[in-house]
């Protein structure tokens, strides 16, 4: 096993650096055999059968070709839970994980809150919130059919009750005065940014999920606000994920729609990335 494993550094540190390799190589080891890091260590000198040898050529060589290694295994680990992954969804991000934290925190002794989370993609927000939080009602939207059965299965599998629903937000409203928190982490990254981005992102991640106009980059932050304004109880409240590049932007149009008490915060990286608000009891 020890050949295998310097023969993945060697083929991968070019491309991923060496702290990503070394991450790779404990996903593939942990995907294929249920070892821990330290199991890879006590196993260093077994052999490895021709079935597991030929899975990792078969792995490395798609990542040679840069595709994620969350797509290649399938799976994804998000605020402590795997989550099935296909090209269909984004891959979840640990900002994003900071995202349900912060909502979690917030609202932790508040039962049988009302959430809903637009854009859910693989489910992830809507399912960590649904396992966080005290007996909340959880209901996510998406455009994307095929995105939503992932989310179904990931929903099904880690025993979380979400109800799913495939809309289209422009053209879709939940009721008036219904919910205490609205969620989004929508489209944000700017078209002009494609060239500054990784080939693993651009060539394999869904890209209408991550790209929008470089003339209208608020387009769905513009349009969850609107819908927020009516569907949010009174004190209820609005967390996005956004592009730190329109953080003074989008936090003057909040504040303009009427929202109070908006925050911009940073995550962990020291980079603008959330919005919250709050909609006044007035």
């Amino acid at each position: 096993m020890k050949e295998t494993i310097i023969n993945l550094r060697n083929a991968l540190r070019p491309i991923y650096g060496d702290r990503e390799t070394e991450a790779i190589i404990r996903l593939i080891f942990h995907h294929l055999k249920g070892w821990s890091p330290t199991d890879i260590i006590i196993h260093e000198d077994d052999n490895l059968s021709d079935f597991t040898k030929s899975e990792i050529s078969s792995i490395m060589h798609r990542l040679l070709n840069h595709e994620p290694i969350q797509y290649i295994l399938g799976e994804a680990r998000f605020h402590g839970l795997d989550f099935i992954v296909t090209p269909a969804v984004l891959i979840p991000r640990p900002e994003t994980s900071e995202l349900v934290d912060i909502i979690c925190d917030r609202a932790a002794d508040a039962p049988d809150l009302r959430v809903l989370d637009i854009a859910t993609g693989s489910g992830c927000i809507a399912i960590a919130i649904a396992r966080t939080l005290p007996f909340p009602h959880v209901t996510a939207i998406d455009n994307s059919e095929t995105a939503l059965k992932v989310a179904r299965e990931n929903a099904a599998r880690l025993k979380a009750k979400v109800d799913f629903i495939h809309a289209d937000i422009f053209k879709w409203s939940p009721a008036p005065a219904s919910l205490d928190i609205i969620v989004s982490n929508p489209p944000y990254i700017d078209e002009s940014e494609k060239k500054d981005m990784d080939a693993n992102v651009l060539d394999f991640e869904p890209a209408s999920a991550l790209f929008v106009p470089d003339d209208d980059p608020l387009l769905f932050y513009k349009r969850i606000t609107d819908v927020a304004l009516k569907a949010l109880c009174p004190g209820g409240n609005l967390y996005f994920e956004i592009n730190p590049l329109h953080a003074e932007e989008l936090s003057r149009l909040v504040e303009g729609k009427g929202f109070s008490d908006v925050e911009i915060i940073k995550d962990s990286y020291g980079r603008d990335r959330f919005c919250i608000a709050t909609l006044p009891n007035n």
